[in-house]
């Protein structure tokens, strides 16, 4: 039996090997900009999706600011709800001449939000901390409202009323910044 000889071994052209592999990363799917702007590597990572860009990177201090924010919204729900006299009295320095359950409705509004606070401390995923931190700024924004046309109406500015309110525009500015950090996007290098 008489073996043909093998032809010579021909190399490649660097150029035609990478047009080819070119063609055949368009043909898989791979290598371009998908709907989000996401550079897939393989066609692997494009199935399985990128893992990197579900990871939050969070602003300094944004898991401390949620702890605060969730205690301070227990504590004064729990005060609403068991003591409604004293928490009118502290803030418009005056008795209270209606009745309870206004100041009890209150704190049960406030209790719901803390409760949304401290789900926002435990969870990983951006869109539900932006939601806690967006729900936190328009109860602020709302507290500005209402107690700043209660104080007009009464025609009077108790220190602790405006105190009140400064706080208040102070934990709103924070509340929208780290909202505002927390949604922009990472550059990638």
């Amino acid at each position: 039996m008489s073996s043909k000889p093998h032809p010579p071994l021909m190399k490649k052209h660097s150029q035609s090997d990478l047009v080819s592999r070119l063609k055949t990363r368009k043909i898989l799917g791979v290598g371009g900009e998908d709907d989000d702007g996401e550079v897939h590597r393989s066609k692997i990572s494009q199935m399985l999706g990128n893992e990197i860009k579900f990871a939050v990177r969070e602003p300094f201090g944004l898991r401390l600011w949620i702890l605060i924010s969730a205690v301070t919204f227990s504590v004064m729900a729990l005060m609403a709800l068991v003591f409604p006299n004293q928490l009118y009295e502290v803030v418009f320095e005056e008795e209270l001449s209606t009745t309870n359950i206004s100041i009890r409705l209150y704190g049960g509004a406030l209790l719901s939000l803390a409760l949304i606070m401290w789900n926002g401390l435990y969870t990983a995923e951006k869109v539900i901390i932006q939601w806690t931190l967006l729900s936190e700024a328009c109860y602020f924004a709302v507290q500005f409202l209402v107690t700043s046309i209660t104080l007009v109406e009464l025609g009077v500015m108790p220190n602790n009323a405006v105190l009140l309110l400064l706080s208040r525009l102070l934990f709103l500015g924070a509340t929208l910044a780290y909202y505002y950090h927390l949604g922009r996007r990472v550059k990638k290098i």
